[in-house]
């Protein structure tokens, strides 16, 4: 700790050759700690009623549209995977799976074929 803190050095030059003295390891423990940013800690925000009244709102609000996105078919249309009942149609009733070791092309266009 002691080597970081001396290739450390502080933003105002006090020496006339231009070179800043290295911090002390007093100095570098208070720019290292938590706090000095400014930031708040995270069980101050979470007990805080502002960040409850703003997550009261979002919260149930994400997990509505999400239902309803999924409900209304949306999601299908936009991720382009098929709904459930068109994954077997009626002349289509068997797993599409390649068997043949030799002819998988031949197989793959009659997979096609049938869509």
């Amino acid at each position: 700790m002691i080597e970081s803190a001396l290739l450390c050095y502080k933003k105002d030059s006090y020496t006339d050759s231009g070179i800043d003295p290295p911090l002390t390891v007093q100095e570098y423990v208070e720019l290292s700690m938590s706090g000095s940013t400014g930031e708040r800690s995270f069980t101050d925000i979470i007990t805080s009623i502002r960040y409850w009244v703003i997550h009261s709102i979002t919260i149930p609000s994400l997990f509505i549209a999400g239902w309803l996105f999924v409900s209304t078919g949306l999601a299908y249309d936009v991720f382009g995977s098929p709904r459930p009942n068109e994954y077997f149609t009626e002349n289509r009733q068997g797993i599409p799976l390649i068997t043949g070791r030799f002819d998988p092309l031949e197989q793959l266009d009659e997979f096609s074929r049938s869509f």
